[in-house]
């Protein structure tokens, strides 16, 4: 079985190209960085792994991902080989994605961008029953009857 499950951020916009002909298909290129479970020395480490997407996929991909947000991709790994302009063998690894979803909400995702260097405007501060920077909801006050477990 060839089944690969990922989370990660993007490390730039998806590359999208169409291919030549008649039914011209999308493909969509884009790299993760997916964090390791484990700290080397006390700091983040992450593996920056290639996938590729077809048609509607990578149409979706193109639409709306976009750097630095969280998404999680299931596929399959598919690997090559090819020889460059001077004559060595390259050898690629990359996973063919076959689902791709948002990992996260738009929220969550604008202030992981905010906090990064870019020239974005911040994200408006979440309010009773949006996703808070952490992902999760707010619970209004006062409503502790309703909900199903106490």
């Amino acid at each position: 079985m060839n089944k690969v499950i990922l989370m990660g951020r993007l490390t730039r916009d998806p590359e999208v190209r169409y291919s030549a002909g008649d039914n011209a298909m999308a493909i969509a290129r884009y790299t993760l960085a997916v964090d390791r479970r484990f700290r080397r020395e006390g700091e983040a480490t992450a593996d920056f792994i290639s996938c590729v997407a077809f048609g509607r996929v990578a149409e979706f991909a193109e639409k709306y991902f976009r750097q630095g947000i969280r998404i999680t991709v299931c596929g399959r790994i598919q690997t090559g080989s090819y020889t460059n302009r001077e004559g060595q063998k390259v050898y690629t690894t990359e996973v063919v994605v076959e689902e791709q979803e948002f990992a996260e909400s738009k929220a969550s995702s604008d202030s992981y961008n905010a906090s990064r260097p870019q020239t974005q405007a911040p994200s408006p501060m979440p309010g009773p029953g949006t996703a808070s920077a952490d992902g999760f909801l707010n619970i209004p006050e006062g409503i502790d009857e309703e909900l199903p477990f106490n």
